[in-house]
């Protein structure tokens, strides 16, 4: 098998995945995955699409990972993961579809509007 890639987003943070043959090392930015995410709930984030397949100990992933913080990145890594392993055999497809692991979170900040504080917050209103 060669080397199959992916692209993840969540939020602002981009995962640009390669998945290849292996026995199941994942490393994010040169670092394993320990590392970088020290959150046992975000290393769990990131194995839902393999350990829902089943196949946790058969690919090595390696992962270029910028932008946004944690928790935006480990769903970007998830959504990266999911869709290298659709690529690898489609008839994943559905499983991981029922899962929520192929719908890309399409939440975003909100731009800050001119004459504003924030985005929707406006300025203390003065009766007098």
């Amino acid at each position: 098998m060669e080397v199959v890639n992916a692209l993840g987003r969540r939020k602002s943070a981009i995962a640009r995945v390669y998945v290849s043959e292996g026995t199941g090392k994942i490393t994010i930015n040169k670092r394993d995955l320990t590392e970088y995410f020290p959150s046992s709930i975000l290393q769990y984030v990131v194995k839902q699409p393999l350990n829902k397949l089943g196949v946790a100990e058969k690919y090595d992933i390696k992962v270029n990972l910028c932008g946004g913080g944690f928790t935006g990145q480990s769903q970007a890594l998830r959504l990266a993961i999911a869709r290298a392993l659709v690529k690898i055999n489609p008839e994943d497809k559905p499983a991981l579809r029922a899962e929520g692991f192929m719908t890309r979170d399409p939440r975003a900040v909100e731009r800050k509007k001119p004459g504003r504080p924030k985005a929707r917050r406006r300025f203390q209103f003065s009766k007098r």
